[in-house]
């Protein structure tokens, strides 16, 4: 009976001291889950929207929270780099190592597909522009009779087509048909001028050009005029009249010679 009961209790301890491990143990990894985890342990999340981006990063990283970026776009009246929108809101009371999701201002502003305002009104033209994010820079006005209308989109002095990439704000010139007006134009005197010059001198008025090169003019911008029609002067000598929207032929050759030397015709 003696041994009997040494062995119930010796059982009985030894369940007891497990139990007490077993105890410890569990306390023991709470403990240190708890602080892992920072259970208990909160944040309350400061306004940012507003400030630098680069600097609300290291302020929010230093003061326990995780940070993602997870939007970019572009506000042009608003200061680069800041950020525009936070989650959670500000004043928000969040777990340590929460994360803080932000959408910040781009630095650089994005490509916009220029808009195809060929043919279009003018007044709406304008109002494609300002919705593509561009601004209209100049306002040309030339003769032709689709009057109101825009003949040519222009980007820094050079004709562009739609769906060329400028940057959001670019300034865009736009070239607006005048109408034809009845009032008459002197014929100048184009022979010895390079058809470049020709050719400007001519739109400025509102006058439409043919040209008639010779074979071997490969270059027709930098060849010369040596012949005209109508000319400035009839045979009575007195001065010839144009009008806006008519045609004018010239004949191109590489260097200056006399009228008579071609009796070739404009195509």
């Amino acid at each position: 009976m003696a041994k009997k009961f040494k062995f119930f209790q010796s059982f009985w301890a030894n369940l007891l001291a497990a139990f007490i491990i077993a105890l410890l143990l569990v306390f023991g990894a709470l403990q240190m889950l708890s602080r892992i985890t920072k259970h208990g342990q909160h944040l309350t999340v400061p306004a940012v929207v507003g400030k630098p981006a680069s600097d609300v990063i290291q302020q929010l990283t230093d003061s326990g929270f995780d940070v993602v970026i997870v939007d970019s776009i572009y506000t042009d009246t608003l200061p680069k780099g800041i950020v525009l929108k936070q989650l959670p809101d500000a004043n928000a009371t969040v777990k340590v190592n929460r994360t803080i999701y932000l959408t910040t201002n781009r630095t650089v502003p994005p490509q916009i597909p220029m808009p195809d305002l060929l043919n279009k009104n003018y007044i709406f033209a304008i109002e494609i522009l300002k919705k593509a994010h561009l601004q209209l820079d100049d306002t040309i006005f030339k003769p032709d009779f689709m009057k109101g209308s825009v003949m040519e989109q222009r980007y820094n002095g050079s004709k562009i087509t739609a769906g060329t990439q400028l940057q959001w704000g670019s300034k865009v010139t736009l070239v607006v048909a005048s109408g034809l007006e009845e009032t008459n134009l002197v014929v100048p005197n184009l022979v010895g001028m390079k058809f470049s010059d020709v050719k400007a001198l001519l739109e400025s008025m509102g006058v439409a050009v043919a040209t008639a090169p010779d074979p071997d003019v490969k270059d027709t911008a930098n060849a010369y005029v040596y012949k005209q029609n109508p000319v400035p002067l009839d045979a009575q000598k007195k001065t010839v009249y144009i009008k806006a929207g008519m045609f004018m032929d010239v004949w191109l050759s590489t260097e200056m010679k006399s009228p008579s030397d071609s009796t070739k015709t404009p195509q």
